[in-house]
């Protein structure tokens, strides 16, 4: 652990911009539960964010579409019990922000009230400014997500690398712009081209946050059972795997298969 990860107690929306302004890396993962999060907040990660991939890795969805503002709000919950140190984002899901600021506002509230959470994320440029504005306008920090947005996957009919066009560049560019102008803390850019990643890194104050965006952001993010193995049929370019946890617990799970089976288990040491 670094010098700078020991001397901060709490990571706040200030000690990242502090981060990006000498030039260290903040490192961000995914948790949706109280088990995992305790680990990923104990190695000393920066930002913990309760993505709405728990649609996908937690639900068995085919989208992030289907998981609800309630069922965000519970994975919300159990990471914060388990969180000392780490900036605790959540996603806002579909539907619970898009097309009315007023809706907008109340679901932010109700996860900041009902979690503890410390901000809310949410997708989406020009579109979703206003509801942007007036979270803002109650002082909950917004975390913004420009580029391969998930939740509008039917839009784009593809998991495909955006904004490899000019005009889809530039907005993807102005929109940056406007939420950093806006009052974001923060910007998510997914899977667009590591050299548009890391122009608008440097045209914006902002940390800007990557995910198969290349290495000229200020800091990365993963999905954890990713790269820890969970799940084995997500294997885009960007992912690095650390461990291939689904084959080691799938190993263990069998050993006790065999041991149960066997009468191998429990043996004189292991009962009363």
């Amino acid at each position: 652990m670094s010098t700078a990860k020991k001397e901060i107690k709490k990571v706040t929306t200030h000690q990242l911009q502090e981060m990006k302004s000498r030039g260290e890396k903040i490192s961000m993962l995914t948790a949706y539960d109280y088990s995992y999060a305790k680990i990923v907040d104990d190695a000393g990660i920066d930002v913990i964010l309760v993505g709405d991939s728990a649609s996908n890795v937690m639900a068995g969805h085919d989208s992030t579409l289907p998981i609800t503002l309630d069922q965000m709000i519970y994975h919300a919950q159990s990471v914060i019990r388990a969180v000392d140190r780490a900036l605790v984002v959540v996603d806002m899901p579909f539907g619970s922000y898009q097309g009315n600021s007023s809706e907008a506002l109340r679901s932010a509230i109700r996860i900041m009230k009902e979690s503890g959470a410390h901000a809310v994320k949410l997708e989406g440029g020009s579109e979703v400014i206003e509801s942007v504005k007036r979270i803002l306008s109650a002082g909950i920090p917004v975390m913004g997500h420009l580029g391969l947005t998930p939740q509008s996957i039917y839009k784009f009919g593809t998991y495909t690398v955006r904004a490899k066009e000019v005009e889809e560049a530039d907005k993807l560019k102005e929109d940056a712009l406007l939420l950093q102008e806006a009052g974001c803390f923060g910007l998510v850019l997914e899977k667009i081209p590591a050299k548009l990643a890391t122009e608008v890194a440097k045209n914006v104050t902002i940390p800007v946050i990557g995910i198969g965006a290349g290495s000229g952001v200020d800091g990365q993010v993963l999905v954890l059972h990713d790269l820890l193995g969970v799940t084995k049929e997500f294997s885009p370019r960007f992912l690095r795997r650390y461990l291939n946890l689904y084959e080691e617990m799938k190993g263990a799970v069998g050993q006790y298969i065999k041991d149960v089976k066997s009468k191998d288990f429990p043996n004189e040491k292991e009962q009363y």
